[in-house]
């Protein structure tokens, strides 16, 4: 059914709602885009199915993502088909990424913006609501983006996620990114740090700290800008919250950054450190050639500093080329390693990158096996881990309530928001939402762990 176009007025607000795909990196983008409807006086539906517009900002990274993100997309055409919702906005790395074929396979999308336009998303939305359709990508993604003070964050927990730089340098031969996000550009300090002190004094109890590589923070500043200096800036707030650090490059783990991390109390002692492989010849196909001097002695350097720390990488199996004998060293690198998280994914090929050039392929069915044998590897680390734990007291942040007046769900610094796993912590209540408290561990369950309030 056609409907006559109306005038976007005060006296009939329009509400919007999104849906969010991939990463946290990307949530922060659609926060940049709340926080620029809220200043132009245009309202946040509480869901997608309640809202006049529906934006859906996209994830381009690999195959599944990209299903993922169309079908969201198809979701939101479904709510304008029912009568509702009015427009449909696309927004991410996949317009980004395929900035004429989305136009012209998604007519009934009524708006299409790109990475570097997130804060024309108010006049975007007005003219959508009027009946307009909306064409406004760059060709390439160049700029920075500063979240408004007071912005909308979209955790859901007394987390907030603090992206410090945008884009990327390295040349993984797998990976698209550098293509949709652009050159690595880091924020300057001051405003991280004005960031910082803004969600801390909303009352969020952790920071994470996030970019496509935290660890190359800076470089492009030059001078004395690092991530460590950051983090000892941010750490000179004072107070009591945690500092997280997430998405980091094997290479650039420096003792300047491990000592910051030490002499920090804020810092978390975890690290989120993708080394996607541990076979020499992969990883110079991969080009992460840079990595290999330092896989034998990273770990063992990292935990002599940080005795307590927190390791957390990702692998991809099955890439071009692999064989049963690279497969065994990377499985035999995983349980003498023995990571405290360990997320696994079979490669996915990607046009335009290198590594589809590649001859040599897996097929599909060999890499999930390789990944389920991972995954079964590192559960077993996981359970003998969790099991010393049983018993022993920790400091947790409580994220949710579960059961009113009984239980809630919270993280130590052990657990990373949205990927490590919970603990469920009996004798807590809606009053104990946002704080820190000492707990008792009674039980391990799978990747979560159950405790007590003391």
């Amino acid at each position: 059914m056609n409907r006559r176009p109306e005038i976007l007025s005060q006296t009939k607000p329009v509400s919007v709602g999104f849906f969010s795909m991939g990463c946290a990196k990307n949530l922060v983008d659609s926060q940049i885009m709340a926080g620029e409807l809220i200043a132009n006086n245009i309202t946040l539906a509480a869901t997608p199915e309640n809202a006049d517009v529906v934006i859906v900002n996209t994830c381009a990274f690999i195959e599944d993502a990209r299903k993922e993100s169309i079908d969201a997309i198809f979701d939101a055409c479904a709510l304008k088909a029912k009568g509702r919702c009015r427009a449909v906005i696309v927004a991410g790395c996949m317009i980004q990424r395929y900035r004429d074929e989305l136009k012209q396979e998604m007519p009934e999308v009524d708006a299409f913006i790109g990475l570097d336009n997130l804060l024309e998303i108010a006049d975007v939305v007005r003219k959508v609501y009027e009946g307009h359709s909306v064409y406004r990508v760059s060709p390439k993604a160049k700029r920075l983006f500063e979240p408004r003070k007071d912005s909308v964050v979209f955790s859901g927990g007394a987390y907030a996620y603090v992206k410090i730089a945008e884009g990327c340098n390295h040349k993984c031969s797998f990976c698209a990114i550098p293509a949709i996000r652009g050159a690595y550009r880091s924020r300057l300090p001051d405003d991280i740090v004005r960031e910082a002190e803004d969600l801390l004094s909303r009352g969020f109890k952790e920071l994470d700290i996030i970019s496509q590589d935290i660890t190359s923070y800076g470089k492009d500043l030059g001078g004395k800008i690092t991530l460590a200096s950051l983090l000892r800036r941010i750490g000179n707030i004072g107070g009591d919250f945690w500092i997280r650090l997430l998405y980091g490059y094997p290479s650039n783990v420096t003792d300047e950054l491990l000592a910051a991390m030490a002499e920090t109390k804020q810092v978390c002692h975890y690290l989120d450190l993708p080394i996607q492989h541990s076979h020499p010849n992969i990883l110079r196909t991969m080009r992460r050639a840079d990595t290999i001097k330092h896989m034998p002695q990273l770990i063992d350097t990292i935990r002599s500093q940080l005795p307590d720390v927190i390791l957390r990488t990702t692998c991809l199996v099955g890439f071009p080329g692999e064989n049963r004998e690279h497969f065994q060293h990377l499985l035999e690198f995983i349980k003498n390693t023995e990571f405290d998280h360990l997320g696994a994914f079979v490669f996915s090929p990607e046009e335009k990158t290198p590594a589809i050039a590649i001859k040599a392929k897996t097929d599909k069915k060999t890499a999930e096996k390789r990944r389920e044998e991972l995954l079964a590897a590192q559960a077993e680390i996981v359970a003998n881990k969790q099991k010393k734990l049983v018993g022993q007291q920790d400091k947790v942040l409580l994220d949710r309530i579960l059961f009113e007046g009984k239980t809630c769900a919270g993280r130590s610094y052990r657990l990373a928001p949205e990927a490590d796993g919970e603990i469920i912590v009996e004798g807590a209540g809606q009053e104990d939402i946002g704080k820190f408290k000492t707990v008792k561990y009674t039980a391990q369950s799978d990747y979560d762990m159950k405790a007590i309030c003391i």
